[in-house]
């Protein structure tokens, strides 16, 4: 596997440094044997090791039925922001992530990769980023550890296809709940 980023290995997890700063991919390092393998794919001593501090308080699935499926750009505001880290258990996904921070050097710059059952890497996406993803098949299932309870009064989004992003999606007619698609372009918010 091949990342442009900063790489950084702590016991059982390597964390890559992704464009946006304070994002990471984790790549879980596989104990092999005739079985199959088993892997950490959290640590919170680990996460500690390269500066992390993330607690989990919630942990979601989310079940989407249809290739094309697209779920986002979501984010909450403070006193309520929350880090996340989202894993694909079944099948893949077009993982999307913004910088909504506004003192950042990449406010509204993203960075996308794909999640898979197959690649078994997850995204850690710190507080101040937008989140959402595309499914690339029918039937998948993903994973989301939360570091905030979900907070109604805070819940905020992004268009999806805001021209600020220019993000390139997969699917060019996605399935997306009237919600989503709802919210403001940045220019507008």
């Amino acid at each position: 596997m091949s990342f442009q980023s900063l790489k950084y290995r702590c016991c059982d997890m390597i964390f890559h440094e992704v464009k946006l700063k304070g994002a990471y991919i984790i790549e879980p390092e596989r104990l092999e044997d005739e079985r199959g393998f088993f892997a950490r794919t959290f640590c919170q001593k680990e996460f500690e090791n390269i500066g992390i501090d993330f607690n989990i308080v919630q942990s979601n699935i989310s079940y989407n039925k249809e290739k094309g499926t697209l779920r986002g750009m979501h984010y909450q505001t403070a006193p309520h922001e929350e880090a996340k880290i989202v894993t694909c258990v079944r099948r893949s996904i077009y993982d999307v992530i913004i910088d909504m921070r506004l003192d950042s050097s990449t406010y509204c710059k993203w960075f996308a990769l794909e999640l898979s059952a197959k690649n078994y890497i997850s995204l850690y996406i710190p507080k101040g980023f937008a989140h959402g993803f595309q499914t690339l098949e029918n039937n998948v299932v993903v994973s989301y550890q939360m570091s905030e309870f979900y907070c109604p009064e805070s819940a905020r989004g992004v268009r999806w296809d805001d021209p600020t992003f220019k993000i390139k999606w997969p699917v060019s007619s996605p399935i997306i709940s009237a919600k989503d698609s709802s919210y403001k372009m940045v220019a507008n918010m």
